[in-house]
């Protein structure tokens, strides 16, 4: 199961659209546009979950900086929020 990031999306961009742009690449289990809770309007960022991670990463490759609805889309596995890296310095 992989989680994938898909950023700079156009405003205008609706979860089946996202849906479809992923289904040529495998199985999708769930799209999650994220919308600004008080104006329903899209972020311009979304997430695509796919239970086959080589279809995911098939999806990576072949969608990263592709246009959709007239911007290049940023496409990358989402990292859990629990691995991020700490802010500040390493000692």
């Amino acid at each position: 199961m992989m989680n994938i990031y898909v950023g700079n999306l156009a405003y205008g961009v609706t979860q089946d659209e996202l849906r479809e742009a992923f289904a040529a690449y495998g199985e999708i289990t769930s799209v999650n546009l994220i919308t600004d809770r008080f104006t329903g309007d899209s972020k311009g960022f979304g997430f695509v979950e796919m239970p086959n991670n080589a279809e995911a990463d098939a999806a990576i490759k072949g969608l990263n900086e592709t246009p959709l609805k007239g911007r290049n889309i940023k496409v990358n596995q989402a990292k859990p929020r629990g691995e991020r890296p700490p802010r500040g310095p390493r000692w």
